[in-house]
């Protein structure tokens, strides 16, 4: 029996046992949908940072949408083998590998893709090759031997594929190649030995494999075409000013005057995040660089252009880099240097920083628009000359310095106040060893500039960058050229008219 009572404004139930006992059932408790309804708002929040990130990424990004419109593509084109009759019967029944082809062949950058299109074609055309042979030769050998032969070719061919992928230049060009050789010649060994028509079974897969991948070369190439190339020297050419930025930034921070230095602490974020993304990149150049020699000549780079030299330019710049992050780790200690101590000095130093962060930007200037540069050598003697400025100011420094400290003994002002005496006060060896690291760093920074500036001239010279001086002369010539002709054109009408 159930019996209800409404006590105080609630509703309460009480059950009668048996046993002549009675319970409470107690109604369900708003805790219960306060957390759901907090669960389903957190999944719904989830949703929409989600959403916002995807969208900020597109926006941010338009060729990697074109990207997933191209693979899209590519697969709608694909699958035509597969829906239409004709095309299915054509190739024997086995479309779907021309689909699994494009799947895992299409990548993001013409030369990734041709990377993976030629691995896939030399290793599935060797492998199936060799497959057949095998499986001829096993077949000569009778029933019982035939078995043995393939898995002892398998288990050789197979284990010295495997090794080849430690080798270094055989990983950096053709590991995915190895990888196909391995998968396609165990298919074609294990089935062979079931399979009577092995030969045309092959020939079927390497079709579909080719048409998958003449599929893809076509889209990635025609349609929006991402060079591997042209993102590695935008790569370098943007992580060379955003060194800049950040030797810039730090020297300014550092030694800057009082004014303006909130100014540049508004953008210290930025600063830290460019240096840290020279340091980070090593990954994505040398990957670039890879996929660049696969891809043919385009735009303002030759089918030989000197790609391995761009990955010179980003180890110099690393280690350049290396000596920024441990400027910015002096600056942010716990020791600080006294501004009396940073005066006398704030001017060579602040002169080095921009001068140094001057070179970097016309560097990243010449490599962005391929000219070589009439200004670079003069910057270099401008970075030079501050170094020794540093140099010579830091010979003269003294060792200690007079700082104004109250003296008990002095007498009173006329206006009641005391007027502190100028004590010599000798310098702690922690600010002199803080003082010593900052210059030193700014002077290894500038000798490693020198560095990248000769690994760029080399660019320079091994991609036949065009002189801006012989552009200037060339269109200095022809305007003279072009008044002479009009000078020529007048008086010919003038003496006409005579």
């Amino acid at each position: 029996m159930v019996k209800e009572n409404e006590v105080a404004g609630r509703l309460e139930w009480r059950v009668n046992m048996p046993n002549g006992s009675s319970r409470i059932l107690a109604p369900e408790s708003r805790e219960t949908c306060s957390r759901l309804q907090s669960l389903v708002m957190g999944i719904v929040l989830n949703i929409k940072a989600f959403l916002d990130k995807a969208w900020n990424l597109a926006v941010n990004e338009p060729k990697k949408v074109v990207h997933c419109l191209k693979v899209g593509l590519a697969l709608s084109l694909v699958s035509v083998f597969y829906y239409m009759r004709p095309l299915y019967d054509g190739v024997g029944g086995n479309a779907m590998w021309a689909v699994m082809t494009v799947v895992v062949v299409f990548e993001y950058t013409v030369g990734s893709t041709l990377y993976k299109c030629v691995n896939r074609a030399i290793g599935t055309c060797l492998a199936g090759s060799l497959g057949i042979g095998v499986h001829w030769v096993a077949s000569q050998a009778g029933d019982k031997f035939e078995p043995v032969i393939l898995q002892v070719s398998v288990f050789l061919l197979a284990a010295a594929a495997t090794f080849s992928r430690f080798i270094p230049t055989i990983k950096a060009r053709f590991d995915y190649g190895a990888m196909i050789f391995i998968l396609t010649f165990s298919l074609v060994s294990v089935s062979g030995y079931r399979v009577d028509k092995l030969v045309e079974l092959a020939h079927e897969r390497v079709s579909t494999i080719a048409i998958g991948a003449s599929i893809c070369i076509f889209i990635t190439m025609i349609l929006c075409p991402v060079w591997a190339g042209t993102e590695l020297h935008h790569l370098i050419s943007n992580n060379l000013e955003k060194l800049a930025d950040s030797l810039e930034g730090y020297a300014a921070e550092n030694f800057s005057v009082d004014g303006s230095k909130n100014v540049h602490e508004k953008d210290s974020s930025k600063r830290l995040q460019g240096y840290k993304c020279v340091l980070n990149s090593k990954a994505a150049e040398e990957s670039m660089a890879n996929f660049a020699r696969w891809e043919p000549a385009h735009g303002k780079f030759n089918f030989r252009h000197p790609w391995k030299q761009y990955l010179k330019i980003g180890a110099s710049m690393r280690s350049c880099a290396y000596c920024i992050e441990t400027l910015h780790g002096s600056i942010n200690s716990n020791t600080e240097t006294p501004e009396f101590l940073k005066k006398p000095l704030n001017d060579v130093c602040m002169r080095l920083g921009t001068t140094s962060s001057k070179v970097l930007k016309e560097m990243s200037s010449m490599i962005k628009t391929m000219k070589k540069s009439t200004k670079l050598d003069i910057l270099v003697d401008e970075m030079n000359s501050s170094v020794e400025g540093l140099q010579n100011a830091l010979k003269i420094f003294p060792s200690y310095q007079h700082i104004p400290t109250p003296d008990p003994g002095t007498e009173e002002a006329p206006n009641g106040k005391e007027e502190p005496s100028l004590k010599p006060t000798a310098l702690s060896l922690m600010e002199i060893v803080q003082m010593a690291t900052l210059t030193s760093l700014l002077v290894e920074i500038a000798s490693r500039i020198e560095g990248i500036v000769e690994e760029v001239k080399e660019l320079a010279t091994q991609a036949e960058f065009r002189d801006e001086s012989s552009m200037k002369s060339k269109q200095t010539q022809t305007k003279i050229n072009g008044n002479d002709g009009n000078e020529h054109e007048v008086t010919m009408k003038t003496l006409q008219k005579v």
